[in-house]
């Protein structure tokens, strides 16, 4: 089966590192993984999004005009793609910093999670991404928590190896917060 998921916010929320997490853990699946990362010349606070599409066979072109899952960190995000979400997909938003009011997609399903509330009880708000790949994973069912928790070890530098744990904790999270 072919899986695309589609992530935007800003720089600083680490959404590349979100993606590159997803493709990780697919990996780790045995899927084979494209990982297409594309952000602004800003160091923080331009605009960040990745797609991240997986399968088992071929998994064609890492760009997606209409993606079955859109994770939205961010309110500039959603405003700009979260009409683009296919019909029967899903769109995740960070509702800590995103207003959904008259947000309709037919055949859109809606999902809210706290995603900057649930990473700052956990202590660090640079979680926010953490919490994000937890509620995708759930709520999508196309990766297994175990998996990123695994993959952890690959997308983190190692010199952050030790927080782990605590990144294990936010994807638990997310998947919760679903």
């Amino acid at each position: 089966m072919r899986h695309d998921v589609f992530i935007a916010g800003y720089g600083g929320q680490g959404v590349l590192l979100a993606g590159n997490l997803l493709s990780y853990a697919a990996i780790v699946e045995g899927n084979n993984v494209s990982f297409f990362p594309a952000y602004g010349v800003e160091k923080r606070g331009g605009s960040a999004m990745c797609t991240v599409v997986f399968a088992e066979g071929d998994t064609g072109s890492p760009i997606v005009g209409n993606p079955s899952v859109t994770v939205c960190l961010n309110q500039l995000s959603f405003d700009k793609y979260a009409q683009k979400v296919r019909p029967g997909g899903v769109c995740i938003v960070n509702s800590s910093l995103v207003n959904v009011d008259g947000f309709a997609a037919e055949g859109v399903e809606l999902v809210q999670v706290p995603m900057n509330q649930l990473a700052l009880d956990l202590g660090d708000v640079r979680m926010v991404n953490m919490v994000a790949c937890g509620a995708y994973a759930a709520k999508s069912g196309a990766l297994k928590l175990e998996s990123l928790g695994e993959a952890l070890r690959n997308a983190l530098p190692e010199r952050n190896h030790a927080l782990i744990p605590a990144n294990i904790k936010a994807l638990k999270a997310g998947a919760a917060a679903v």
